[in-house]
């Protein structure tokens, strides 16, 4: 009887699950458009005047951009739409890295008022407004 007893004392005690441990993960993308800049210098300068423009302007389509004014970019497009982008501030980063960024929406469109242009060295500059430019005619 007593070696029975030693044998049971020797099984193993069940011990209680350990309590589960719940964890949260979130995932948030980010995705950048780099639009490139670089100087413009046509053979020829060509003079735009302005025009009104819609305050939000489709990001699809932004083929590059030149830096005009350290408050203004000239936004080209494929099929040579031209906008400038009036800025609220000078924003004097812009230039210095040859690009900047722009932070793409779920409308795919870029507006003014709501929306900012990136420079490579970290600054934000918001969008005031459009302006759509076309060639001055020759006399």
């Amino acid at each position: 009887m007593f070696v029975l007893m030693l044998a049971a004392s020797a099984a193993p005690v069940p011990r209680e699950a350990p309590p589960l441990a719940y964890a949260q993960l979130t995932i948030r993308q980010s995705i950048i458009i780099r639009v490139p800049t670089r100087a413009i210098r046509p053979s020829r300068p060509i003079e735009y005047r302005e025009q009104k423009a819609a305050k939000c302007q489709p990001m699809a389509d932004i083929a590059g951009a030149a830096v005009v004014k350290p408050d203004n970019i000239d936004i080209i497009y494929r099929g040579g739409l031209r906008l400038r982008a009036e800025l609220e501030d000078a924003c004097p980063a812009l230039d210095y890295y040859g690009g900047f960024y722009i932070r793409p929406t779920r409308d795919g469109q870029i507006c003014a008022g709501r929306d900012v242009i990136r420079s490579r060295a970290g600054g934000e500059c918001r969008i005031r407004r459009f302006r759509k430019l076309v060639p001055k005619r020759e006399r």
